[in-house]
């Protein structure tokens, strides 16, 4: 009967069309009161205990350091620097807008914010030399989605909080497969493209000018990681760090960010985040709840008769979670899953780090997947081309990425060698 209760009290949640901070709040409501017979004001402590990590520090830090990168030219200068270097390589446009993407990842730690900072510069410029559309609209939106895999990267934080992991472990853990997926997308690039006919001259004074132009951006994601993974500072620290950077560089090195544009940027960041922290705060309590009822343990053993072992519980789980990440945002998806599967996968005898970078690589498919995937719409309204278009160019571009991932699910090593 109180299973039904809560089934219904979802439903009806849902089709009233309730934000999910008061879907998961009354979910926790409800499991309390009725299921483990507490007070529902224990909600509020759990509140307080899950805002009171440090790491949380992290996420607005980085969100804002993104957004004053953003507003300057780093992206003029980085795709200015990547076009040098591969100018002399069959189909290296296509290539650099692949380099472009992942360093302004490393950069700005979001998938969306990457598309739209390289893409709306690149794309014109592919046109330009004789790129098609489907082609140019396929490498910006796939090379837009590895702004949450290369580090640093805001899901991968949402998720060290609710699995309990560390972050520098995951920040660590998404350079191979940063470098894999990049590789993978370059590899297509050089294949689809029109490589020779569109093979330019190496120029050693081009690439000299837009090394120097672009030697400060390229240096933050090396000296926010480096010192990361040195232990010089935590990543809450290396977010402040990244934040005094960015803005030294754009407002008095570069020049590109205005006094008058700060209150916009705060704006947006706080607009962004508002939403986040709430359902974070709230799902932490639904966590507690589940850790304390043993729910996981319940799971593990009613999959016991259908999941015969590892094998078959990696393949289980990257099925559900690519359906999961055609219906769900990545955060939410990422708050309400990762306490549930992380304890069932380390029963399995798999290391929550890698399941971590395994549970982001299939939700980061999910940015180019219909009906929410972010990404499409995003390419959609640069790109200026129907929703329809902008899928059919994707759909290659889905398949190579889901090579990777099966190359991460079953060789570990991909993602913890560094560790």
């Amino acid at each position: 009967m109180i299973t039904l209760g809560l089934i219904s009290l979802i439903v009806v949640l849902v089709l009233i069309g309730q934000p999910l901070f008061v879907i998961v709040g009354s979910i926790s409501a409800f499991c309390f009161h009725f299921i483990a017979d507490e007070e529902i004001k224990n909600i509020i402590s759990d509140i307080f205990y899950a805002g009171d990590k440090e790491i949380l520090l992290a996420i607005p830090l980085f969100v804002l350091a993104g957004n004053l990168m953003t507003q300057g030219s780093i992206s003029r200068r980085l795709i200015r620097l990547a076009a040098a270097l591969t100018a002399p390589i069959p189909s290296g446009m296509a290539i650099a807008s692949v380099l472009s993407c992942a360093i302004f990842a490393a950069i700005s730690g979001s998938s969306p914010v990457t598309l739209i900072a390289v893409g709306t510069i690149l794309y014109p410029a592919l046109i330009e030399k004789g790129y098609s559309k489907k082609l140019s609209i396929g490498m910006l939106s796939a090379g837009g989605t590895l702004g949450i895999i290369i580090p640093p990267s805001i899901p991968m934080i949402i998720f060290a909080i609710m699995a309990g992991v560390s972050v520098t472990k995951l920040f660590m853990a998404g350079i191979g497969p940063g470098i894999l997926l990049s590789t993978l997308l370059i590899g297509y690039a050089v294949i689809a493209g029109p490589g020779f006919s569109q093979r330019g001259e190496w120029d050693s004074k081009e690439v000299l000018s837009a090394l120097k132009s672009g030697i400060l951006s390229l240096l933050m994601p090396i000296v926010i990681l480096g010192g990361i993974y040195s232990g010089f500072f935590t990543a809450t620290e290396s977010a402040g760090i990244a934040v005094v950077y960015a803005f030294i560089v754009e407002a008095f090195i570069h020049r590109e960010l205005k006094f008058k544009m700060l209150p916009k940027i705060f704006s947006d960041t706080s607009e962004m985040l508002g939403t986040i922290f709430i359902i974070l705060v709230l799902a932490v309590s639904l966590n507690k709840f589940m850790t304390y009822e043993q729910i996981p343990q319940m799971l593990v053993d009613s999959m016991s008769g259908f999941v015969s072992g590892k094998i078959s519980f990696l393949i289980g789980v990257n099925i559900m979670l690519l359906i999961v990440g055609c219906i769900m945002d990545i955060m939410s998806a990422i708050l309400i899953l990762a306490p549930i599967l992380t304890p069932m996968a380390q029963v399995f005898g798999i290391d929550p780090v890698h399941f971590g970078i395994l549970m982001i690589v299939n939700l980061e498919i999910g940015y180019l997947t219909p009906p929410v995937g972010i990404n499409l719409f995003v390419a959609s309204g640069i790109f200026n081309e129907n929703l329809g278009n902008v899928i059919k160019a994707i759909l290659p571009l889905i398949g190579v990425l889901l090579i990777g991932l099966l190359l991460i699910t079953f060789v570990p090593e991909i993602s913890l060698f560094l560790l």
